[in-house]
């Protein structure tokens, strides 16, 4: 087989041809559009174009995690039914891939089962402090959801509605609101204060 073209090598290997040597942290690259070493490092086929993408700055929760009398009715919800504010939650945090009933009712099932609900809620925590870059405080998510299960909940709540999502409605009626030209408030990235 001829390799002269080297996208042709590549199409039937999954390394470089012998004629173009593969560097990383250096110089050239060779573009698969996949991380070759963690989240935050790409190939890049430009040699002057970093190869390092940096992480998002990270920002502080918009409300702590024990003011859940800022929003009291869904303190209450909360407190006497979890899975709806984390069926919400969830439902959010996955761009409507799942339905809130579908993440409330398993959230019940393993609370009734094992008694835990936590081990699962701690996975959505981490996944929204990725999609909004914040900061994991006061400790590690699944500590918080260990202990705090309900003020975790109330902040993550808080959160998404802060940042102008109408937590009813779900995704699918956010993402219409949206297209109809209903302006959403800017986020609030300092927290919020009375003038």
């Amino acid at each position: 087989m001829n390799y002269s073209n080297p996208n042709e090598f590549q199409k039937f290997s999954s390394s470089p041809p012998p004629s173009a040597p593969l560097s990383y942290h250096g110089a050239q690259s060779v573009t698969t559009g996949v991380p070759v070493s963690s989240k935050e490092d790409y190939y890049s086929d430009n040699p002057q174009a970093p190869i390092h993408v940096p992480p998002k700055t990270k920002v502080a929760w918009s409300t702590g995690l024990c003011n859940c009398f800022d929003d009291v009715p869904n303190c209450c919800m909360t407190l006497w039914c979890p899975c709806v504010t984390f069926g919400r939650i969830a439902e959010i945090v996955d761009k409507g891939s799942t339905s809130c009933g579908t993440s409330g009712a398993l959230y019940a099932l393993i609370a009734c089962l094992i008694g835990c609900p936590c081990c699962y809620s701690c996975f959505y925590r981490s996944k929204m402090r990725q999609q909004y870059a914040l900061h994991e405080s006061p400790c590690n998510d699944c500590l918080i959801h260990c202990c705090c299960e309900s003020c975790a909940l109330c902040q993550e709540y808080r959160e998404l509605k802060n940042r102008g999502v109408d937590m009813i409605i779900g995704w699918q009626g956010n993402v219409e609101r949206q297209n109809r030209g209903i302006e959403l408030p800017p986020v609030v990235e300092g927290g919020m204060s009375r003038s």
